[in-house]
């Protein structure tokens, strides 16, 4: 699983294999702002029915 630096570092790549595996996902849900990620990743909890863990497995 890939740390908060490899994210912010490569999102541009994470974001496009979210948006493969997860279809209902906007550029919106996927805005990323330093200092706001936790945020972020509790809107897509919500959206998705799923854990933080479990949304980033899509990169292992």
């Amino acid at each position: 699983m890939p740390n908060k630096e490899e994210i912010q570092g490569n999102w541009s790549e994470f974001k496009g294999k979210l948006k493969q595996k997860y279809a209902q996902l906007t550029d919106d849900d996927l805005m990323y702002e330093e200092g706001k990620e936790d945020e972020m990743w509790g809107k897509l909890e919500k959206k998705l029915g799923k854990a933080k863990k479990e949304i980033l497995s899509v990169f292992e």
